[in-house]
């Protein structure tokens, strides 16, 4: 990952924007990665949902690398790309931009990629196209 954030921008839409609350802190007192982790694959899950029109199901979920801490307060950003569309998965990258309350400038905190399978509503695999 490019670490160098000045240069950066958001790749993708903007899919889902909240704040990090004081309940998704760690023993430290940041916000922790796997609320994070969680937030960002809600949102590619909400990106494919459009994209198939319909449910879906995540079947795996990229590592992520944290850039920097995310502190309670930050306005988290979620933006999602479509990577590669099959008949029935969706490939999706899925970037996380923080910005803090104050308005400075928005920093990116990670990126992840998600693969989510178009189901129906009994669960099983469904084509989308």
């Amino acid at each position: 990952m490019n670490t160098n954030n000045s240069d950066l921008s958001p790749c993708g839409e903007l899919t889902l924007k909240l704040p990090a609350s004081h309940a998704a802190t760690n023993v430290f007192g940041d916000v922790y990665g796997g609320w994070v982790s969680s937030q960002a694959v809600l949102a590619a899950e909400m990106r494919a949902g459009g994209e198939t029109a319909g449910r879906v199901a995540t079947v795996s979920i990229g590592g992520m690398e944290f850039m920097s801490p995310v502190l309670v307060g930050t306005i988290l950003s979620f933006y999602t790309d479509v990577v590669e569309a099959g008949n029935s998965s969706i490939r999706m990258k899925v970037e996380v931009w923080g910005r803090c309350p104050d308005g400075r400038a928005m920093r990116k905190v990670t990126e992840t990629e998600c693969v989510q399978v178009a189901i129906n509503d009994d669960g099983h695999i469904r084509s989308y196209e």
